[in-house]
């Protein structure tokens, strides 16, 4: 099998990449890998990945041209994220960059899905989930953390052990989170659409 995991060098991608090799029958799967290396730490994982036998590319799903090459892939594991909160609010990054990074490149990598008749997964977050109802939950710490208090009115998907699926998805979300629940239903459109498998795993 041959799998391509994009932003193969951030923490989920390289963790996931290395996952599976961890449980792979020795041959029975080739690992590909895009990175645009643009985080602290990335080179580290380069070497470790490119000493375990995965074949790395340094690119940019932002741009399409750079997913030539790769062949035909099995799968494609979307992990490319600009993945800050405050990206786009900061100063430090703007709007456009994560909309290029979390949405376009998602849009590119569906498109290659499409022509090579490959799955799709697209690693998503919790950050999908509304604002407001979240930021008005009480809580308590507790061994130095925040913990949601038990004795208070939940809102619709969320409890004390965690967001479900259905918890609203209603803006305010971040541009950060818009960009990952866009990316969430234009994938499952192109997999109906195209017919190719394709899962959301927040």
């Amino acid at each position: 099998m041959r799998i391509l995991v994009t932003g193969i060098c951030g923490f989920a991608g390289s963790t996931l990449a290395e996952a599976l090799l961890d449980h792979a029958d020795s041959g029975a799967l080739a690992i590909y890998g895009i990175d645009n290396l643009s985080r602290e730490g990335a080179w580290v994982n380069f070497d470790r990945l490119k000493k375990r036998g995965v074949v790395l590319k340094h690119g940019d799903i932002r741009l399409p041209s750079d997913l030539e090459g790769f062949g035909p892939m099995d799968w494609v594991i979307d992990a490319a994220a600009n993945p800050s909160v405050l990206a786009g609010l900061d100063g430090k990054t703007n709007s456009r960059q994560v909309i290029e990074h979390n949405l376009i490149g998602t849009v590119n990598l569906l498109e290659y899905c499409k022509r090579a008749s490959a799955g799709f997964l697209l690693l998503s977050t919790s950050r999908v989930y509304s604002m407001q109802p979240l930021a008005q939950l009480k809580v308590t710490v507790k061994n130095s953390r925040f913990v949601p208090s038990e004795s208070q009115d939940w809102p619709e998907g969320v409890s004390g052990k965690g967001i479900s699926e259905r918890a609203s998805v209603k803006a305010p979300v971040s541009l950060y989170g818009a960009t990952k629940i866009a990316s969430e239903a234009l994938a499952l459109e192109y997999g109906f659409a195209f017919n190719f498998p394709v899962w959301v795993n927040r």
